[in-house]
Formats: C-alpha cells, structure tokens, sequence
C-alpha cells in the first residue's frame, strides 16, 4: 500500500506567496496607468510595449494569485488531488501570454521603423525611471517566495520583461535626448521581446510537461530499476514504472516489484520507498508487490 500524505505541500509558504504575488499585482497594475498615458503623450512605442506588457502582466499575476489561493482548498472525491494543478495550469497560460506580447511588440516596432514617430524624450525619461523603480520592487517582493515553485516563476518572469523593457526605455529616452534618433526605441523593443521569448519558452516547456505527466526532473525510470534491483535485498525485478508530479513539489511514482518467495514483502517496500525518495526525489510512491 501506498505512504498516506497531507495534500498541503509547499502550503505552509502560500500565504507568503500570496501575499507577494498581490503586492506585485498592486504595484504593475497602478503603474500600468500612468506608463499607458506617458507612452501616449510622449510617442514612445517602448513605453507602450512596455505598458502592454504590464496589462498582461496584472491579469497574470492576478492569474497566479488566484490559483494559489484555489490551491489551498481541500481535496474532495471528485478532485482527489485537490487544486494544486490550477498553478501549473496558470503557469502555461501565463507563458503563452509572454508569446502574444512578444509577437505584438515586433509587430509594432516594425511598424515603426518604416514610419518613425516623434518621440519626447524628457518625458519618456521620467517615465522609464520610475517604471524601472516599480519593477525593481516588484521582483524584490516576489524573489522573497519560493524560487522553485513554476508559478512563482512564470510570475517572476513577467516581472523580469517588465523590468528589462523599462531599462530599455530608459536607454531609448537618453539616446533620442542627446542624438535625436528615434529608431532606437522600435530596435530595443524588439531586443526585449526576444528576450521575453526566451523565458516564455522555459516556462511553457517546463508546465506543459508537467500537464503532460511526464518524468519528474532527475528521474530515469532505467535508473530506478537498475539502482533498485541491485541495492534491495529479496527484490527481483521491477516493471510498470509510471512517475509524474502535481506541480513541482508533488512528484509521485507507482511501480509493480518482484520478489522472492521467502522474501521480507514489507522490508522491501520500505527499502523501494526509502531509496525513491532519497535518491530520486519521489515523496510519495505505490509499490505493488508479487511472489515468484
């Protein structure tokens, strides 16, 4: 039979989390306004990308806040794994949105670069530097959370574009004051999106394998049975080796084992649930034993 645990991992952080996660929504969607009519006023497709970017940002961060708080329900019997899911899931739609502002900020700076706008720069000066001060603080209060937690991360990514595409409208804003060249604006938006793409791809590829129940990190089921057959005494073979996780911090496994007919049965499933555990990170195992 299978270890009985709790369904509150990482639960006894999520207040914390949550917490950090509201102060992030708070602070990206009260600035969101004020780069909205700056980008506006002063003509800067950077301000506007990045104000762009904040939207989603909110609606993300709001996302994530969510699914942490729906993640602390209990589990019942028809979600017998409760809600955890919900922050993966969150995760990946999350990472997707990072996809569409990336493709929206591209297509706008193309747009731009074939008919450049007047852009002021004082203006847009002022405006990046305090967007950058509000980012700043954003990803300080998120990277207080739990760093491995996927939605944290996702989270913390749209940050980190945030972040990265005011340090590039500040840049703009000093190049277009001291040599009038406009352009730089259309050309360090699209060096942002690349850069947003680039954590896009991680974070959709790490949650969609997790919807896709693939192997936990760092757990090759050929290991397993080739470690397990030869450490545990009594044991013989072992097959039908299934491993995937909740989310991050939940990963589970089920395996069926063979054993000698003179065999401990409950000193091997302790050994097969010690070393699973131990030496591949599987917190909660069931292990289906047979004589032979």
């Amino acid at each position: 039979m299978a270890d009985h645990h709790g369904h509150g991992h990482g639960h006894s952080h999520g207040s914390g989390n949550e917490k950090a996660l509201a102060i992030a929504a708070l602070l990206t969607g009260g600035f969101m306004v004020a780069e909205v009519f700056g980008g506006i006023v002063s003509g800067s497709l950077a301000l506007i990308a990045d104000a762009g970017h904040m939207l989603t940002d909110f609606a993300s961060l709001s996302l994530a806040w969510f699914a942490l708080r729906l993640a602390r329900l209990p589990a019942s019997w028809k979600r017998t794994y409760g809600f955890d899911r919900f922050s993966i899931l969150a995760a990946f739609v999350n990472g997707l949105s990072l996809f569409l502002i990336a493709a929206w900020i591209c297509y706008e700076a193309y747009q731009r670069m074939h008919q450049p706008v007047e852009v002021i720069g004082s203006l847009m000066l002022w405006i990046a530097l305090a967007g950058l001060l509000v980012n700043i603080l954003a990803f300080w209060v998120l990277t207080r959370g739990e760093k491995e937690n996927l939605n944290i991360r996702a989270a913390t990514l749209h940050v980190v574009g945030d972040l990265l595409g005011s340090v590039a409208a500040l840049i703009a804003s000093i190049v277009i004051i001291y040599t009038g060249w406009v352009l730089i604006d259309p050309i360090l938006s699209v060096l942002v999106a690349l850069i947003i793409l680039r954590s896009a791809w991680y974070v959709v590829r790490q949650s969609a394998h997790i919807l896709l129940e693939g192997a936990p990190e760092g757990f090759d089921r050929r290991d397993v049975s080739k470690t397990l057959e030869q450490e545990v005494d009594g044991l013989l073979k072992v097959h039908h080796i299934h491993a995937w996780s909740i989310t991050q911090e939940r990963p589970m496994a089920t395996l069926e084992a063979a054993i000698t007919k003179d065999a401990d049965a409950k000193l091997v499933k302790d050994k097969i649930k010690k070393i699973l555990h131990n030496r591949f990170g599987i917190e909660h195992s069931t292990v289906e034993l047979s004589r032979r």
